[in-house]
């Protein structure tokens, strides 16, 4: 049998490796991953690695949202524009929102729950995990990548600190987002305005519907890929340790507790 495979030899596996990611199993504070829920529907699960369901939610999230003119209204509330900000919204689709809302919120928290316990089991077995994939499309492995690289690249374009620690489908994901909600909310063009000094063009062009999206979106891309760095260095330095052990430590070794070891 290999010992570095995943192919249902365990209960539970802490990792896998293949051409797509690295997905794996660690410790969430779920009132952070609660959190992201609430800033926009299917980020929460997206930081579990619940990709299917993240993506539905977060699809979920767009056209609902822009069909009862949530954001809109934020931004009339945000104004004190109390009365504009209840005349916009579309009560039909904004009882749809409320409920699905309101369950990723839940869903994801209970999520986080779940899976830490699974974590916490999962690293008592202790079995063996494949840390190497090579493919037709793609070869990826476990290795070390700097943190703040990858905030950086996010910071520039949401997605490209994704791709820096080979996260394939967040990656895409947030990529072709970001550029529909670059398109039609008219960002880029608005900025263009404000470098030339045409502060009310560049007010006027925006449409706030898509524009609210995009801080959102950004701050996930920045914090996914944090802290899928710190914590896929960890797992290379857990494996690492597991690897030089087991190969190379004389099996009489004992390491002194509470002492220096010299």
């Amino acid at each position: 049998m290999n010992n570095y495979s995943n192919e249902n030899t365990a209960r539970r596996y802490k990792a896998h490796v293949s051409i797509w990611g690295t997905t794996q199993l660690h410790l969430r504070n779920p009132f952070i991953i609660a959190w992201w829920s609430a800033a926009f529907p299917g980020f929460g699960h997206m930081l579990l690695s619940k990709y299917l369901r993240g993506y539905a939610l977060f699809i979920w999230e767009v056209i609902v949202n822009l069909n009862a003119h949530v954001n809109s209204s934020m931004i009339y509330t945000f104004g004190g524009h109390f009365d504009k900000a209840k005349d916009v919204l579309d009560t039909r689709w904004l009882l749809m929102y409320i409920p699905v809302y309101a369950f990723g919120i839940w869903d994801s928290y209970r999520t986080a729950v779940d899976m830490n316990r699974m974590y916490l089991l999962a690293e008592q077995e202790s079995h063996p995990y494949n840390t190497f994939a090579l493919g037709a499309l793609e070869i990826n492995y476990l290795d070390k990548r700097d943190p703040r690289i990858a905030v950086l690249w996010s910071a520039f374009i949401p997605g490209l600190g994704q791709m820096y620690i080979h996260r394939i489908l967040t990656a895409f994901f947030v990529i072709v987002a970001l550029v529909i909600f670059f398109y039609y909310s008219h960002a880029q063009e608005a900025v263009s305005l404000l470098f030339l000094g045409k502060l009310k063009e560049a007010s006027s062009v925006l449409h706030p519907d898509w524009l609210l999206f995009i801080p959102s979106h950004y701050g996930f891309a920045v914090y996914d890929s944090y802290i899928n760095t710190v914590e896929n260095n960890k797992l290379f330095e857990k494996d690492l340790r597991h690897y030089l052990t087991v190969n190379y430590q004389n099996e009489g070794f004992t390491l002194p507790n509470g002492q220096k070891v010299k």
